[in-house]
């Protein structure tokens, strides 16, 4: 059930396709072997307008949504193998960045909870 949301500037899927970036994501996320097979979910939306530190660099950041109950040396590595994994396919990008964000088992509700 983990969500991957990555969120990126316009370019970024210039110079990789969408497929590309989400795979890349969706293989390294699997192969920690911290999620059920098939759970994994990913997406990715570029902006036309932001502004990183007040320039219109390039940018690359992964929201990283998660059941609680990894610990927080389990949620580092799974940070640093995909900020590993897009670093080499972008080497041009200025900044790439990815935080964790543990969902609460009491409060987290699906369709086929009720």
């Amino acid at each position: 059930m983990p969500h991957f949301i990555i969120e990126c500037s316009e370019n970024i899927i210039k110079l990789k396709t969408p497929e590309e970036i989400i795979q890349a994501v969706y293989t390294i996320a699997d192969a920690t072997n911290l999620f059920a097979v098939g759970d994994i979910k990913v997406r990715i939306k570029s902006y036309t307008e932001f502004t990183v530190g007040g320039t219109k660099n390039d940018f690359i950041h992964v929201f990283g949504h998660i059941m609680q109950g990894r610990n927080t040396e389990q949620k580092a590595n799974l940070s640093r193998q995909i900020i590993t994994k897009l670093k080499a396919m972008f080497q041009e990008v200025p900044v790439i960045s990815m935080n964790v964000i543990d969902f609460e088992k009491a409060t987290y509700c699906n369709k086929s909870m009720v």
